[in-house]
């Protein structure tokens, strides 16, 4: 499809004005659209809102070092600033899409080339399935001609109405797998983790394993992503492809931050046990897991962490009753949080305060994350850090990247961890952690 611009958007927001032009359509596949459009792009489907996907880079937003949440900020104000939208529809809006690496050293190399420190698109081409329609919203900045988006708009119109659903094709198939960490190298790190928690100074630290699987024929993204939607409707799905080749996506059971004016909504999710054979042993493992000592000592730190990050911010916060979330794989404990904002707030601003969650980082924050940089034998990435979407008005919303994997070409690396405490028993660890590999697995086999 022909661009309005050449190039992949990298250029400064504030290089000219921002114009946007929406249409409704009639409903349209995503398989058929994510097949029919070339990246970058993106997807995000949460299990309580509308599905947004996006293609094409109008204009892109990078950043590195531990400045590069509020560098994102200024530079996505500044690209807003110079909004010319047709209308006022909440739905259809412009939305820059992308996330965060994990570490603010993040190294863009190997595996996570073309994934930087902090990287968001605003895409030329943008759908969203509200409740009662589809929209669909055309972006450019500084158009060379002032009804350029217009008539890209009729033509993208036309192409997604003529794109054909097709059946979702068979995975590829897992050839063979490297695990990064053995098992014994693992009991070596758990037991390590704990007698450092033993010592005082630390309270909890996540670790976390990388699976490299070598795939029977190159992973049609698609194809995965139908594949997730089916087996795991209840997560926040996702796809980040900023470049032809790597994709990273995932089906994450957990929500950093949702904001919405003043209102924020999060979540403490933290515990996790296997599922049942039969609906008796299932019962019995989430009752098991709601009375488990370790388990709930793990959670509240996360939960009380979780509120902590946010008083700052909030005139309000209230925490929900402690519940069993039960995926196709595994169980977790979960807390529902909500909060009511003194001020009005960037979500930037929250994410950079829960990032990282003690749910995947650790405690103290700190002494977590330089536990995990020299414990784990592979590179993050964006694994386990924040991915989603904002807007002009700084709403927006973030889950944790987890459950996830980095798939290029005809390989793919997926990652899975385990909250260490004090009690925590390695081989247990180990289990929970295989366990946590089985959403990605179901995407590839």
């Amino acid at each position: 499809m022909e661009s309005l611009r050449s190039g992949d958007g990298r250029r400064d927001p504030a290089d000219g004005p921002l114009v946007t032009r929406r249409r409704e359509l009639a409903d349209v596949s995503r398989g058929a659209v994510l097949d029919a459009f070339e990246p970058p792009r993106g997807l995000w489907t949460p299990p309580d809102g509308p599905a947004i996907a996006g293609w094409g880079a109008a204009s892109t937003i990078a950043a590195d070092g531990p400045d590069r949440f509020a560098a994102v900020r200024e530079a996505a104000e500044r690209l807003f600033s110079g909004l010319d939208a047709d209308g006022e529809g909440a739905v259809a809006r412009p939305r820059l899409f992308g996330g965060f690496a994990f570490h603010d050293d993040h190294d863009p190399v190997g595996p996570w080339e073309g994934f930087a420190g902090a990287r968001f698109v605003l895409p030329q081409v943008q759908l969203v399935w509200g409740d009662d329609a589809v929209w669909l919203t055309v972006a450019a900045v500084d158009p060379p001609e002032s009804d350029a988006v217009d008539r890209r708009l009729d033509a993208v119109a036309e192409d997604i109405e003529a794109a054909a659903a097709e059946t979702p094709g068979e995975p590829p198939g897992v050839v063979e797998r490297e695990r990064t960490t053995s098992r014994e190298e693992w009991r070596r790190q758990v037991r390590a983790a704990v007698e450092r928690i033993e010592g005082g100074g630390l309270r909890k630290v996540v670790l976390a394993q990388a699976l490299s699987t070598d795939l029977g024929a190159p992973l049609s993204v698609p194809d995965a992503m139908a594949r997730l939607g089916r087996s795991y409707p209840d997560c926040h799905r996702f796809l980040v492809q900023p470049e032809a080749g790597a994709s990273f996506f995932g089906a994450t059971p957990e929500r950093l931050v949702a904001l919405s004016g003043r209102t924020v909504r999060t979540e403490a999710l933290a515990g996790s046990t296997g599922r049942g054979d039969t609906p008796e042993e299932d019962e019995w493992l989430a009752n098991e897991l709601l009375d488990s000592e370790k388990d709930i000592h793990e959670h509240e730190l996360v939960a009380e962490a979780v509120r902590e990050q946010l008083a700052p911010f909030a005139g309000s916060i209230r925490t929900g009753q402690r519940t069993v979330r039960k995926l196709p794989t595994v169980q977790h404990l979960q807390t529902p949080i909500t909060a009511e904002l003194d001020d009005v707030e960037h979500v930037l601003s929250l994410v950079e305060a829960l990032h990282p969650t003690p749910a995947v980082g650790g405690l103290p924050p700190e002494t977590a994350w330089e536990t995990i940089k020299e414990t784990e034998t592979f590179d993050r990435g964006w694994y386990a850090a924040p991915v989603g979407w904002f807007d002009a008005a700084g709403d927006g919303a973030f889950a944790v990247g987890i459950r996830s994997a980095l798939a290029r070409g005809d390989r793919a690396t997926l990652f899975a961890g385990a909250g260490i405490v004090a009690d925590s028993d390695p081989d247990r660890e180990w289990d929970e952690v295989q366990l946590k590999y089985g959403p990605m697995l179901d995407a590839l086999e």
